[in-house]
């Protein structure tokens, strides 16, 4: 592994000249980073489709109402 000039943390692969950053405090702090957004994609997703149910009743309910 060669050192990165400028940069502590990266080296480079000297079979693949691939960069190679070994802050594994940056990656932790990227992989929960991940994790947060997915969960928070997944609640917002998991929202949406509550809503759309809830529309799908309200205008059930209304189309009911209006053809009394």
């Amino acid at each position: 592994m060669i050192p990165v000039k400028g940069h502590s943390n990266l080296f480079r692969d000297e079979n693949t000249n691939a960069i190679v950053n070994t802050d594994k405090t940056a990656y932790e702090n990227y992989i929960n980073s991940r994790r947060v957004n997915s969960d928070k994609q997944f609640e917002l997703d998991e929202m949406k489709k509550e809503i759309e149910e809830l529309k799908s009743l309200l205008n059930e309910l209304a189309s009911k109402i209006t053809s009394k």
